[in-house]
């Protein structure tokens, strides 16, 4: 049996891990598209190194776009496999693929005016909303902690990582000549305790454990200490200098869990009296399956619900849906908060909001969660004075701040007792993907000082065998 790492090695986007069984099976472990590398992604999201035709299974951990974002442009390219996922992931993946679709869709007739001005030939989407719908067949949902019989010699199973709605390890259990082989890709791991998702579970032990390091040099505040600095900056902004918080956040799970805890401030009468806006229409439709899976919720939120109509709505809180109302925000002069996508600030009406608050110092920009290193969010947080949206260059002079705690990753600490579930003895291996390289270093020596052994850091392109 042989794993490749074709993407999310030694980089952040782009999750892509093919088994390759003995008897020819291929199982890729998600899907997930490469961002913000400028120019070069596109290049590397069309080219994946193996034969799409002859995939069997996608196995999908969760629904964020670097982790099912390319599922669309396969099928596209004749993919007619399964992909298997958790019920939430599935249902989240109809909403979000059909709008990375549409956005590809945006994007390129942007692109191919100026391509025309320049007398280049148009290109055309990865893939567009048509092809994101028409890829939904290809779902089968799966119950957590229940095994789905793939064939007669393999096995997978969900078991909650509480990183986001419908998040979940893979436990996959592959026999071959006689013996099984058990790999668990534990996908993005979350935090041991969330607003409102359920503690992640420790999951079957594995004799191959493929596990995230996003956080692997840092700790997180604490939630408490989190939402205090939330309230703290929203009060600094909209009261003391009567400006604009933007906050780029991505649609599923952050959006929610910032909506949570200014629900929360509103309930207790701390929230200062100013509107609210969610201006992003996937948050909204999102905002709706969350309602649906009660299931991932934690016992706080269950408990809150029996008292609050809503817990992902209050007075002052305004979802927007259309591109007229999400326009006229950017005519509002008075203090207030807008909530956009996306979290690293790449793509979306955050671009918009950001081009048109950027440059007041009396405004302030409030990342969430984690920016990959080339992309807008992360040039916007290193203090770049200037940056280009949208082919223009604007002087940064809002606040730029960040909070940790939101992000729906673990840090080093809390990924590592997480991973404390398994006997170090019985794993082969523990292989470390989805973070920067630096990053991977610094974490593989903590878990070597935990007592964990065998631990690799594949390179893209890498293949091993098992």
């Amino acid at each position: 049996m042989k794993i490749k790492f074709i993407g999310a090695a030694r980089e952040v986007t782009g999750s892509k891990h093919l088994i390759t069984t003995n008897s020819g099976k291929t199982i890729l472990l998600d899907c997930g598209m490469f961002q913000g590398k400028g120019l070069e992604t596109d290049k590397m999201n069309r080219e994946f190194g193996f034969d799409i035709i002859k995939l069997n299974h996608i196995i999908l951990t969760h629904a964020h776009i670097d982790h099912s974002g390319l599922i669309p442009y396969i099928y596209k390219e004749g993919f007619t496999g399964s992909v298997i996922c958790t019920n939430a992931t599935r249902d989240l993946c109809a909403l979000m693929l059909a709008d990375s679709g549409f956005i590809h869709e945006h994007d390129i007739k942007w692109f191919n005016k100026k391509r025309a001005a320049h007398h280049l030939p148009p290109v055309e989407p990865i893939y567009n909303s048509a092809d994101a719908k028409e890829c939904m067949k290809l779902f089968i949902g799966v119950a957590y902690d229940r095994k789905f019989r793939i064939d007669e010699n393999i096995t997978v199973s969900f078991t909650n990582n509480g990183h986001m709605l419908g998040s979940g390890v893979v436990n996959l259990s592959i026999k071959e000549d006689g013996k099984i082989t058990n790999i668990a890709y534990t996908g993005d791991l979350g935090r041991p305790t969330n607003r409102i998702l359920k503690s992640p579970e420790p999951f079957p032990q594995a004799d191959i454990a493929i596990v995230e390091s996003t956080y692997g040099d840092r700790l997180h505040e604490t939630y408490k200490e989190s939402e205090d600095l939330l309230l703290d900056v929203i009060t600094d902004t909209c009261v003391r200098k009567q400006g604009k918080l933007i906050i780029p956040a991505f649609s599923v799970g952050r959006t929610q869990e910032i909506v949570f805890s200014l629900n929360k401030f509103y309930i207790q009468g701390r929230l200062p009296k100013i509107p609210i806006f969610v201006d992003s229409p996937l948050s909204f439709n999102v905002t709706a399956v969350f309602r649906m899976h009660s299931e991932c919720f934690n016992d706080d939120i269950l408990h809150e619900m029996e008292h609050v109509t809503d817990p992902f709505g209050f007075n002052s809180l305004h979802y927007i849906e259309s591109v007229e109302e999400s326009k006229r925000l950017n005519t509002i002069k008075t203090p207030c908060v807008i909530i956009s996508a996306s979290g690293m600030m790449e793509a979306g009406r955050i671009k918009h909001h950001l081009a048109n608050s950027i440059s007041d110092p009396n405004n302030t920009i409030l990342a969430v969660g984690y920016c990959a290193p080339l992309t807008l969010g992360a040039k916007i947080l290193r203090g770049d004075k200037e940056v280009s949206i949208f082919g223009t260059k604007y002087t940064v002079k809002a606040d730029v701040r960040k909070l940790e705690s939101y992000s729906g990753h673990g840090d080093y600490k809390e990924m590592a007792n997480y991973l404390s579930c398994q006997d170090k003895n019985k794993l082969q291996n523990l292989i470390l993907v989805h973070g920067e390289y630096k990053t991977q270093l610094i974490y593989k020596e903590y878990l070597e000082s935990q007592g964990f052994k065998n631990i690799l850091i594949p390179d893209r392109g890498e293949e091993i065998v098992i």
